[in-house]
């Protein structure tokens, strides 16, 4: 078997700027809904991105990031961490709120996946999604979860060529800066645990 031309390795704290340019695609509209909101006045998006994934010891942080490397540059991103769903949390934004009723608890959700659009087509979400099985299984975890938008086409065909099923769906919340509408799903993958 022939050995792919990019490795996948931990992110590192100097990269979060490209961190928070991948997560934005992956993203669908939904970071920039949230990084406007937290934005100081004048503060370019992406660099509200950065300084949240640059903090340690929360979920949105470089340290649940993997990123794949081709030829020297840093062409995809996983962003993967477990969810342990908060039974007394409600979400009061109306645009958020459908997201966070499709968490999926206990288990390692991958929050963000995205790979440059010259890069696709090379096996890398697969190779991403297979990364975040395994360490999935490491941690004990018995099952994956993801949300994507039913008409992110592609994105979900990937995810069900890779054993994911949807479990839930909800409305989205029309907003500008979001780039679908229809419903989100949730899509689960149960595994075999370590």
């Amino acid at each position: 078997m022939q050995e792919a031309p990019y490795s996948i390795r931990p992110a590192r704290k100097s990269e979060c700027r490209r961190i928070a340019e991948l997560y934005r695609i992956s993203s669908d509209g939904v970071a920039d809904y949230i990084w406007t909101q937290l934005a100081q006045p004048g503060e370019d998006i992406l660099d509200v991105g950065r300084r949240r994934y640059e903090r340690e010891g929360t979920p949105f942080s470089y340290e649940n990031c993997k990123l794949v490397e081709l030829q020297g540059a840093v062409v995809g991103m996983l962003v993967a961490f477990p969810m342990h769903v908060d039974p007394a949390y409600e979400e009061t934004d109306p645009v958020l709120f459908p997201y966070s009723v499709l968490e999926e608890d206990r288990s390692y959700y991958i929050c963000g996946m995205a790979v440059d659009e010259r890069q696709r087509g090379m096996g890398i979400g697969s190779a991403l999604l297979q990364e975040a099985e395994r360490t999935a299984r490491q941690l004990g975890f018995a099952k994956l979860s993801l949300i994507v938008f039913e008409q992110n086409d592609g994105a979900r065909r990937l995810y069900e060529r890779n054993g994911f099923v949807e479990r839930r769906r909800h409305a989205v919340v029309a907003h500008p800066l979001i780039h679908y509408t229809g419903d989100a799903l949730l899509m689960v993958k149960e595994i075999a645990r370590a």
